[in-house]
């Protein structure tokens, strides 16, 4: 597996401070990768690091109602990003929901972990596959599931 990662930090913006939080606890994990953010994520994150001394590779898209959560999205269906954290704001309705259930399907069809809540994200940050040469993700399996095949297997 990869050493070096491409990170996605997402956050709705009753979300933010929580994910500047992690970022920062974390901001010496995250700076051995390359992390995309929406836009006003990324400048929060950035300045977070920045009083901590650290120096990490931040690339900023557009915030997610302007279309940043869409691109995220094609990042992931170019297979550019290995782990995505995205922080959602479940109890207030957003105007872009669209977009952040794009991003989240994709994830899930593209095989890419998504954390939406910090002790997943410190879950898989942590994780020692990431580090394990020999480890290599299966590719999800879409075939058809015969339910009357398996009943009649199964002597029902």
């Amino acid at each position: 597996m990869k050493k070096k990662l491409t990170i996605a930090l997402v956050a709705h913006d009753n979300r933010k401070a929580d994910l500047v939080e992690w970022a920062a606890f974390n901001s010496d994990e995250l700076a051995k990768h390359h992390i995309v953010c929406t836009g006003t994520t990324g400048t929060l994150v950035k300045e977070a690091f920045e009083k901590k001394g650290v120096v990490a590779d931040i690339v900023c898209m557009n915030s997610g109602p302007l279309g940043g959560d869409a691109e995220i999205a094609a990042l992931v269906v170019q297979h550019k990003i290995n782990l995505a954290i995205f922080l959602i704001d479940d109890l207030n309705p957003q105007p872009h929901e669209a977009d952040i259930q794009m991003l989240l399907r994709q994830c899930r069809v593209h095989n890419v972990p998504i954390a939406c809540n910090r002790y997943s994200a410190d879950l898989m940050i942590t994780s020692t596959l990431w580090d394990n040469e020999e480890y290599e993700p299966s590719s999800p399996k879409y075939i058809a599931f015969d339910r009357q095949a398996m009943e009649l297997k199964a002597g029902k």
